[in-house]
């Protein structure tokens, strides 16, 4: 049981995103803390979809939400919409008001479209003080709030007492939020005591910065989180990745999967200190998770083979793409780039054959091409690339020692005349993957275009 948990069982925790916008990287470290903390203690995890801002709340950025935690694999024990709940709101609201807690306050408009009235909660001023999980002891004086706003209308509540009445009914043992809602929980603790609430525990998360040190946010282009699951990063990458910002395990491990970061997490090992969202960590860590992938499961994730003519080839650059790619969208990249050459026979250019051909030196690549066949050709089908190399190499040594080009003048010519590109893998791969027979093709195409 996590140390953390102070006795308090079962535990259960919330993650309550507003459907204003697409999610991202800082928003959903947040539900990554929060499930990993409740499934380590044996607890619950909510999601509550805050909707009640009907002005800014959209169902397409609401129905986002449990699409993006179900992809990265964290189910909610129980989701509702906060819009569900305004009967148990306006409950509440009016007791304050009866109890002279809250009033309705007539308000002077300061711009179109604001209330003539709203519901103010009665400040009782002096400090609060609660003991933050990570943070420590936490003393507001509220007496500069002034009687604050709870409340548009007995309809409407505002996010402060809102968050107060659900996290009660629902049982919510342990607040997990980010640091930047430190400055609302003395009120929302005003507002607990006021309605003889149970108070939560609170832990307030590190901030996320961007690599400019600026709060990560929509504002300075975080990039949300279906923008990365389009990139080709896998779930177990992002999740892996996302509970490193402002944790570890207290350990040298940095790749942990579900299961080993919910056996490892805890409370008392998240820092104080921000933590900075790096993109390019983060594709390393998914360069991790990609080549621990089987290569049948690999190609599952590239679903790529109905885009070639040669979906059997695909299967034989699985090596090659996990060694290159970091996400699946780079190795879609090389396939329909850099690897094209596997699948179509490439148009030869001439010149392009001649490239690292010598004048001191004539016909040398149509010789060393020549000089190529009959090693290849007592080659089997499936071949690998150091048999392929060991085959090559040395005539390509033997014409090191003949003085200017040297291997170039056997490995250039080579590599163009089966890519038929000035950028691709090195020939032994290519070879590798085409097979002797294609590859004996392709150099005798360009021998018969060298011989023009």
């Amino acid at each position: 049981m996590n140390s953390i948990s102070n006795g308090v069982s079962p535990v259960v925790t919330r993650f309550a995103p507003s459907p204003t916008g697409l999610l991202h990287a800082g928003n959903y470290r947040t539900a990554v803390f929060a499930y990993l903390f409740a499934k380590h203690s044996g607890g619950k995890f909510i999601v509550r979809i805050e909707d009640t801002d009907v002005a800014r709340s959209k169902p397409e950025y609401a129905a986002n939400i449990p699409e993006i935690l179900k992809w990265l694999q964290l189910p909610a024990d129980q989701m509702y919409r906060q819009s569900e709940h305004r009967p148990r709101h306006r409950e509440l609201l009016e007791k304050l008001i009866a109890d002279n807690t809250a009033y309705v306050s007539k308000e002077t408009p300061q711009a179109p479209g604001d209330r003539e009235e709203v519901i103010r909660f009665r400040n009782p001023g002096g400090a609060v003080a609660f003991t933050d999980v990570i943070r420590g002891e936490i003393t507001t004086d509220v007496s500069d709030l002034g009687d604050f706003i709870i409340a548009r209308s007995l309809d409407e509540p505002v996010f402060h007492f809102a968050v107060v009445v659900d996290d009660a009914d629902e049982g919510v043992t342990h607040v997990i939020r980010g640091g930047d809602h430190i400055s609302n929980t003395a009120r929302q603790m005003l507002i607990q005591r006021a309605l003889g609430l149970p108070l939560p525990l609170y832990a307030h998360l590190p901030l996320i910065m961007d690599s400019n040190h600026k709060k990560l946010g929509k504002r300075n282009g975080a990039k949300p989180l279906t923008e990365y699951r389009d990139m080709g990063i896998l779930p177990e990458a992002l999740l892996n990745y996302l509970a490193f910002l402002g944790w570890n395990p207290g350990d040298d491990r940095e790749y942990l999967s579900k299961d080993e970061l919910i056996s490892a997490f805890d409370l008392s090992r998240v820092q104080k200190g921000s933590a900075v969202f790096d993109e390019v960590k983060l594709l390393s860590v998914n360069q991790y998770w990609m080549r621990k992938l089987s290569d049948e499961d690999f190609l599952t994730h590239l679903d790529a083979r109905r885009d070639v003519r040669r979906p059997d080839i695909v299967g034989k650059t699985v090596s090659l793409l996990k060694e290159r790619a970091h996400t699946f969208g780079e190795a879609r990249e090389l396939l329909a780039g850099e690897f094209s050459c596997l699948f179509t026979e490439p148009n030869l250019d001439r010149l392009q054959l001649l490239a690292k051909e010598l004048k001191e030196r004539p016909g040398v690549a149509k010789t060393a091409l020549e000089s190529l066949l009959k090693p290849l050709k007592a080659l089997g089908n499936d071949v690998s690339a150091g048999e392929v190399k060991e085959a090559v190499m040395p005539l390509a040594d033997a014409e090191e020692g003949k003085g200017k080009g040297g291997r170039g003048a056997v490995l250039w010519p080579l590599r163009y005349a089966l890519s038929g590109a000035e950028r691709s893998p090195d020939p032994f791969t290519l070879i590798s993957i085409l097979g002797p027979e294609e590859s004996i093709s392709r150099i005798q195409r360009a021998i018969a275009i060298l011989g023009e």
